[in-house]
């Protein structure tokens, strides 16, 4: 396998562990990026730039990196919260009235972001068509009555983060998500990550799709508990009604749905893109200053809700708008905050080390939270920085 970029001295663990995603874990196209301090010390890329193609992966490949993207949108709730735009304890029925319906008068602002709206589903779900409508999402989730009291308990919303927070951001700004992040975070930083891919960066990504991991020694495969197993077989669950959202989930390669803005799933980003932009959320980089103060970093991971998940039935911790290191999800240190992506990508910063980090892939396996392929790059950071 030829591998592409380069590492500072110190970090070479990293370059080694990428190696042997390909070798033993069946990676097929894949990059990753670390920044320490605002400064990048890895920039590693190899592979094929379709999952099902030939054609090698370049500098500036880029990829849609599923809920990696709640960490991204999460920034936008925050930085309007920290500008004094928008207040964290206040009823989301205060920014957007129609809302308040079916008794979610008390549902705040913070329980979008902590996970604790008790809204993770749909009783009639979207189809790929009207998901693709920023209008229809919305609507559907302000006449959604909630699941559980609001505030009472935490349980994932992975489709329906994205409608919530694009609302309020729409209610506050007159803009949605992605165009907001665009006009003040990603296109003044020159970012290449994009919530709704423009035309002239289509031809940057690659076609995305399901691989298989190895068998591991001696055939005996990991198996998940009796108890998740049943939750995402159980079509009535709160796992399955999550999921299923949007049913059937739209084709990720499709040009309509890289062009639109889900706000909960579909941002396309380079790993370095992704790196940079949580470099730049805790610190200075060249040519931008820090876009967190202090208070906000505070915000995103200082514990909110921790426990076991009524969605992933699993134990999650999660700050504002980031889920934190844990068993379900292992960042670099306790501090840790940032966001997997069903099935791979990962982005998160961790204050306490100065280090930023991003990895996008091409290939998606049936991970959730904690992929073999970013966790192993992780423990090499971890090792590099002999933490």
């Amino acid at each position: 396998m030829d591998v592409h970029g380069t590492v500072a001295e110190g970090f070479e663990p990293v370059r080694d562990a990428f190696v042997r995603n390909f070798g033993t874990l069946g990676e097929r196209g894949a990059a990753v990026a670390v920044y320490r301090d605002g400064q990048r010390v890895v920039d590693l890329w190899a592979g094929t730039k379709d999952v099902d193609g030939t054609d090698p992966w370049e500098r500036g490949t880029a990829q849609v990196v599923r809920s990696a993207t709640k960490g991204v949108a999460a920034a936008v709730l925050l930085l309007l919260h920290q500008r004094g735009q928008l207040d964290l304890d206040a009823p989301v029925g205060h920014y957007w009235p129609e809302f308040k319906a079916r008794g979610k008068e008390r549902v705040l602002v913070r329980h979008v972001l902590n996970h604790r709206a008790g809204l993770p589903v749909l009783d009639h779900p979207l189809t790929p068509e009207q998901a693709l409508d920023p209008l229809r999402g919305p609507e559907r989730v302000a006449a959604q009555a909630p699941a559980w009291e609001p505030g009472t308990d935490h349980g994932y919303h992975a489709l329906t983060y994205g409608w919530l927070l694009d609302e309020l951001v729409r209610r506050v700004t007159g803009q949605g998500t992605g165009a907001w992040l665009a006009s003040q975070i990603t296109g003044p930083l020159g970012l290449d990550l994009w919530l709704g891919l423009p035309d002239a960066e289509a031809g940057r990504v690659g076609r995305v799709g399901r691989v298989e991991g190895p068998e591991p020694a001696g055939g005996l495969r990991a198996r998940p508990k009796r108890s998740v197993t049943e939750a995402y077989a159980d079509p009535a669950s709160l796992t399955r009604r999550a999921f299923a959202a949007i049913t059937p989930f739209p084709d990720q390669n499709d040009p309509a749905y890289r062009a639109a803005a889900l706000p909960a799933t579909n941002a396309i980003a380079t790993a370095d893109g992704l790196a940079r932009f949580y470099a730049t959320l805790i610190g200075d980089t060249a040519g931008a200053s820090r876009l967190f103060t202090p208070e906000t970093v505070g915000l995103a991971r200082g514990e909110e809700s921790a426990g076991p998940d009524r969605v992933l039935v699993v134990g999650t911790r999660f700050g504002l708008g980031y889920m934190l290191h844990g068993s379900a999800s292992p960042f670099l240190t306790p501090g840790s905050f940032g966001h997997p992506g069903r099935g791979g990508a990962l982005g998160f910063a961790d204050p306490d080390t100065g280090i930023a980090f991003g990895y996008v892939t091409n290939g998606f396996r049936k991970t959730v939270t904690a992929d073999p392929r970013a966790q192993g790059l992780v423990r090499a950071v971890r090792g590099a920085l002999g933490i």
